[in-house]
C-alpha cells in the first residue's frame, strides 16, 4: 500500500507538470515561425536584457567581475566562436554519438553527429568565472568540482565511442565515482566554510538550520543533480536552453549574498547560451556526459555553498520531473510484471520529454514547453526570495 501510494503521489505530481508543459505548448504551438534558430535567439536576448535589468536594480556596474551582464554575454560568445572549431575538430576525430535502437525512431537520423561537447563550452564558463572574480575560494572550490564531474562523463563518452556501443563506464562505477567527489567536496565545505553554511534559505526569509543533516543532503543534491540533468539530455538544445535559464535564476538568488557565485552562473548560463548556437535543432554537436554531468555538479555546488537548496529545487523542477519519471516508469514495470516477463507502463517512454515526442509533439515544441516551464520555476524562485 505504501509503494502505490508513492507512485500515486509520483503520478499526480508528473501530471501537474505536465498540465504546465500542456499550457506552454498551447503558446509555443501559436509562435510564428518557431525553429531552433529563432528560440535561441529569443532566449539570447531574453536573458541579456533580464540580465541588465538586474544589474540596474542591484545598482551594479558592467565589470566582468561585477555584473551578470558581462560574464553572460562574454561566456556566450566566447563559447559560440570556439565551438565552430572545436565541432569541426570532433567531426574530424569521428566522436559521431551512438543512437540506441529502442528509443524514439526519429533520433535514428542523429547517429553520427559528434558528442563530447561539453569539452568547449564548460572550460569557457570555468575559466571566465575564475579569472572575473579573482580566483575567489568559492568559486575555485565550484569549478573544480565542475571539471571532475565533467570528467568522470568524458571519460564515459571516450568509453563509448572507444568501445562502438551505448555502454561506458558500468552504472555503478559512475555512481561510485559521483558519490566519492561529492563526499570530497562536503569534506571540503565542512572545514572551509563557516558552520551557518548548514542553514538553508526557505521561502518568506525562513530559515532552516539543519546541523549534520545538512551533509547527507548536500551529497545526495550533488549526485542527484548531475544525474538528473544527465537525464534531461535528450533532445537538441534541450539541457542547454533549460541550463542557461535555471543557471540564470541561481545568479539572481544569489547576488544578494555571494556575488562571486552570481558570477559563476552568469558566466554558466552564457556559455550554455554559446553550446546552443551548435545544438539548436537540428543538433551539429551533443554536449555528451562531459556537459550535462558538469552542469548538475555546478548547480548542486552553488546551491551548497550559497545556503540555497530550496531555491536550486525549485529552479531545476524540471530536471526533477525527468528523473521521477524514469523512476516511476522502471517501478511501475517491475511491480507490475506478470509471468511473461512483461510489465505495464506508466508512460509512453521515460524520461518525460520522450513521451511527449511519442504522443505526438516535435522536438521544437518539446523544447520550447521546457524552455517555459523552467522560465516559470525562475520566477517561483525569485517570487520567493
Amino acid at each position: 500500500m505504501v509503494w502505490c501510494g508513492v507512485v500515486w503521489c509520483g503520478v499526480v505530481w508528473c501530471d501537474a507538470i505536465r498540465g504546465i508543459i500542456v499550457d506552454a505548448k498551447f503558446f509555443a504551438s501559436r509562435t510564428v515561425g518557431l525553429n531552433g534558430k529563432t528560440l535561441l535567439w529569443l532566449l539570447v536576448v531574453a536573458l541579456g536584457v533580464a540580465s541588465i535589468v538586474v544589474d540596474a536594480s542591484l545598482g551594479y556596474g558592467y565589470g566582468l567581475g561585477a555584473s551578470m551582464t558581462v560574464p553572460l554575454l562574454s561566456a556566450f560568445g566566447l563559447s559560440g566562436l570556439l565551438g565552430y572549431w572545436v565541432v569541426s575538430l570532433l567531426r574530424a576525430f569521428k566522436t559521431g554519438q551512438f543512437i540506441r535502437e529502442e528509443g524514439p525512431q526519429g533520433h535514428l537520423k542523429k547517429a553520427g553527429t559528434p558528442t563530447m561537447g561539453g569539452i568547449f563550452f564548460i572550460p569557457v564558463a570555468v575559466g571566465l568565472a575564475l579569472l572575473a572574480t579573482g580566483f575567489s575560494q568559492d568559486v575555485l572550490a565550484v569549478s573544480a568540482l565542475t571539471i571532475a564531474y565533467g570528467a568522470i562523463g568524458c571519460l564515459d563518452d571516450w568509453l563509448v565511442l572507444r568501445l562502438r556501443s551505448n555502454q561506458g563506464i558500468s552504472p555503478k562505477t559512475k555512481l561510485l565515482l559521483q558519490i566519492a567527489l561529492a563526499v570530497l567536496f562536503c569534506l571540503w565545505v565542512l572545514t572551509s566554510q563557516p558552520s551557518t553554511v548548514t542553514t538553508v534559505a526557505l521561502p518568506l526569509g525562513v530559515a532552516l538550520p539543519l546541523g549534520l543533516l545538512f551533509w547527507p543532503l548536500a551529497g545526495f543534491v550533488l549526485v542527484a543533480e548531475s544525474n538528473a540533468t544527465n537525464l534531461t539530455d535528450g533532445l537538441d538544445g534541450l539541457m542547454g536552453g533549460t541550463g542557461a535559464i535555471a543557471f540564470w535564476g541561481l545568479a539572481v538568488v544569489t547576488a544578494p549574498t555571494h556575488p562571486d557565485l552570481m558570477v559563476f552562473c552568469a558566466a554558466m548560463s552564457g556559455a550554455c547560451l554559446g553550446f546552443l548556437v551548435h545544438n539548436r535543432n537540428p543538433a551539429k554537436v551533443f554536449m555528451g556526459d562531459t556537459g550535462s554531468l558538469a552542469l548538475g555538479a555546478a548547480l548542486g555546488a552553488v546551491g551548497i555553498l550559497s545556503g540555497n537548496l530550496f531555491a536550486l529545487m525549485v529552479l531545476t523542477l524540471l530536471f526533477f520531473a525527468e528523473t521521477l519519471s524514469v523512476i516511476l516508469q522502471v517501478s511501475y514495470f517491475k511491480a507490475t510484471k506478470g509471468p511473461d516477463g512483461i510489465g505495464k507502463r506508466l508512460f509512453k517512454m521515460a524520461p518525460l520529454h520522450h513521451h511527449f515526442e511519442l504522443s505526438g509533439w516535435s522536438e521544437t515544441q518539446v523544447v520550447t514547453a521546457a524552455y517555459l516551464t523552467t522560465a516559470f520555476c525562475v520566477v517561483l524562485a525569485l517570487l520567493w526570495q
